[in-house]
């Protein structure tokens, strides 16, 4: 019975059926709290949730509305569309706005680079500048590679985190490619986003420059800052406040000093990271993270104008907010990469492992070994509900499904 109480610990689906065992009545939608903004351009509208796809993180980050514990004081008042707050090492969800809404997610999308290219570089290699990697649009943000130029792999990571610079992006893309180049790493992103579970993410850029069918979510920028804010090296990069460009003779013989742009680290005690991001499609959005005694939540933001206050100063606001919350008041997960595992791969149901034991040796068939076609799986606080034919198996779940400790997190 383990691979059902893996199971059991690992899906977090919407439940399909109510407590009698007939359809779930739907929750009412609670608005988000929602400052009036200045009219802007419009961006590309978000695609509609598929209805019949699992809801990754427990049933109330189905919402396209405010999702805060029972009893809970009322969130901040922001211009976000949407936005999560969550523990870093608990992976508890503390409160959400839309969570699994898809929008362009400009430069935190550098995350998702990071958490993919960061781990396959030698931070020492030495790289030349392409003409390619400063192939970018006029409006782009670049931190001032030149072709030619010759830059160590962790002054490339500065360079993307601290300035936001695409050139940093496309190179660490290009180099972290292979002989793939930057669409094999673009690839190598997507694949990452699916492994961490990050569903509603679909890179199209390293950088985060708008592209046609790039997305991403509230909720799946906090599953890929967790997975960063695991890694030293890239807190290392991440929080570094400033840091010396190397020099490029004959055309740039000194260098000259970069900042970290996000005000987070200097302004809100007990900082440890982040990344800003805008672009006209994307508008503000934001990731950012900080520890309070022994808890460290991340605040995602996706959407926002600069009022009430720029998205980092909204991040602050809910920062607070979250830290006020008690341990364990939560209304969903973070979702480990076992668990997404055995989302996007559900095991057989408990019905066709039953009928394969029974069986004798060497007869049993090899549908015993896969769900049987019309199987559905349901996941209720205790554990998972199947339904095959008329057939109904429950199995109990013996922890929580939202907490791991894998990787130490």
């Amino acid at each position: 019975m383990e691979v059902w109480r893996l199971a059991a610990a690992a899906l977090t689906v919407l439940p399909l059926v109510g407590p009698s065992g007939g359809p779930s009545s739907p929750t009412p939608v609670v608005p988000c709290p929602y400052a009036s903004t200045p009219t802007i351009p419009p961006t590309p509208p978000s695609p509609e949730r598929d209805p019949a796809a699992p809801v990754v993180g427990g049933e109330r980050m189905a919402t396209t509305g405010l999702a805060v514990p029972d009893g809970a004081a009322a969130p901040p008042t922001l211009s976000a569309m949407s936005w999560v707050v969550a523990d870093l090492d608990t992976g508890e969800v503390l409160g959400a706005c839309a969570p699994h809404l898809r929008r362009r997610p400009a430069s935190v999308q550098k995350l998702l680079l990071a958490a993919t290219v960061l781990p396959k570089l030698d931070p020492n290699q030495v790289v030349e500048a392409t003409p390619a990697d400063l192939d970018l649009p006029a409006d782009s943000s670049m931190v001032g590679l030149i072709v030619g130029g010759h830059y160590p792999v962790s002054a490339l990571w500065y360079g993307l985190l601290l300035e936001s610079g695409n050139d940093a992006a496309n190179t660490l893309a290009r180099v972290g490619g292979g002989d793939g180049g930057v669409p094999a790493t673009i690839a190598a992103m997507n694949a990452e986003a699916h492994r961490l579970g990050a569903d509603d993410t679909h890179a199209v850029t390293p950088s985060g420059y708008d592209g046609p069918d790039q997305f991403t979510s509230a909720y799946d920028l906090a599953l890929i800052a967790r997975e960063n804010f695991a890694r030293p090296a890239f807190l290392q990069y991440d929080t570094a406040l400033t840091f010396q460009w190397p020099a490029q003779p004959p055309k740039d013989p000194k260098g000259f000093q970069i900042q970290n742009e996000n005000k987070l680290l200097t302004e809100y005690p007990g900082a440890i990271g982040g990344k800003t991001g805008f672009t006209d499609e994307a508008r503000h959005t934001y990731v950012g993270a900080a520890r309070r005694g022994d808890r460290r939540l991340v605040v995602t933001i996706m959407g926002a104008e600069v009022v009430p206050a720029r998205a980092w100063k909204q991040g602050t606001t809910l920062l607070d907010w979250g830290f006020a919350r008690p341990a364990g008041s939560s209304v969903g997960h973070l979702v480990t990469p076992e668990e997404a595992e055995a989302l996007h791969n559900p095991p057989p149901s408990a019905v066709a492992v039953a009928s394969a034991a029974a069986a004798p040796a060497g007869t049993r068939p090899p549908s015993a070994t896969r769900a049987p076609s019309g199987t559905t799986l349901a996941l209720g606080g205790a554990g998972i509900v199947l339904i095959a034919g008329a057939g109904v198996v429950f199995v109990r779940a013996r922890r929580r499904y939202g907490v791991s400790s894998a990787g130490g997190r």
